[in-house]
């Protein structure tokens, strides 16, 4: 499990389900299993839904008959909690991001420390892959997702070197893609300038703000009153929409008032400030360091 995934924020996250001991939880990020296994542990009873798209998740289930897998993508959280007999729940657990398996795996395409190809799909089976958005996507598009989803500074001349490589052959590899994109990346800041740019297709590729949204604006429907949601973040994009909801109860931040004129607001924050992993876990686990925890409480 630990060659997998290394949970971030573990005991943090975990404790701030306040579980109950016969409580029905679900974990949307199964990756390695690490927050299922803690949260079976302090359960006495219960139910745990885990859901993870990725094929490569089955290999760390957990022989527990209070566990139910869903190899599915988690925006379809309440129409599987349905189909299970589950309309509510006590507590949700979401470790948004890349597994660490999913990045050091080549073949997967989601680093630009290996070769391999253009890929960053966490579900296998999906049709459009990172290759198919360099090679097919307008240009207005590609500018788009690299300026929105990774803030790419010289986006637009990022996306001419794609654009005039393309029309002379396909781009398919990380091999291929970083030579085309090598004028425009600066020198100084190359590996977080290429994280940018990487993180952009994979956002597009497994169109994960369109997820996040759906699936927080599901919580509310399926969280008993008092349950607990529990999100971890890695970058700027998703913890604002988590931020938001946790704030007001919607991604955008609105808050909606009654007939009456009062505010309603379906969730209230549990704390002010997110929960940030200490120096002993981002040395254990360097990719912890961006990591940003926030607790909701269904009112």
């Amino acid at each position: 499990m630990s060659e997998y995934h290394v949970p971030v924020l573990l005991d943090a996250s975990v404790d701030g389900l306040a579980l109950k001991p016969g409580g029905v939880y679900v974990d949307v990020t199964f990756g390695g299993g690490g927050h299922s296994r803690r949260i079976l542990e302090k359960l006495e009873g219960g139910k745990l839904l885990a859901f993870d798209q990725d094929v490569d998740a089955r290999q760390n289930l957990i022989d527990d008959d209070r566990l139910i897998f869903v190899q599915h993508n988690f925006r379809f959280l309440k129409n599987f909690l349905r189909y299970y007999g589950l309309e509510k729940v006590d507590g949700i657990l979401a470790d948004l991001g890349v597994s660490s398996h999913e990045f050091d795996e080549a073949d997967r395409g989601f680093s630009f420390r290996f070769d391999g190809k253009l890929d960053m799909r966490m579900n296998q089976t999906a049709e459009k892959d990172a290759a198919s958005i360099v090679n097919e996507y307008e240009e207005s598009e590609l500018m788009r997702i690299f300026r929105t989803y990774g803030e790419v500074k010289n986006a637009r001349r990022l996306v001419s070197l794609i654009t005039n490589a393309r029309s002379e052959e396909p781009v398919n590899t990380i091999g291929q893609f970083l030579k085309v994109i090598e004028p425009c990346v600066p020198a100084k800041t190359e590996k977080k300038y290429l994280a940018q740019v990487f993180q952009a297709l994979r956002i597009e590729v497994n169109r994960e703000m369109d997820v996040l949204r759906d699936f927080l604006e599901a919580i509310p429907e399926v969280l008993n009153p008092g349950g607990r949601f529990v999100a971890i973040t890695y970058h700027s994009l998703e913890d604002r929409m988590v931020k938001n909801f946790v704030r007001s109860g919607k991604v955008e931040g609105t808050i909606e008032k009654d007939l009456y004129g009062n505010y309603e607001v379906p969730v209230k924050a549990v704390n002010r400030k997110p929960i940030v992993p200490d120096e002993d876990e981002i040395n254990d686990n360097p990719r912890a360091r961006s990591a940003k925890l926030r607790i909701a409480e269904r009112i």
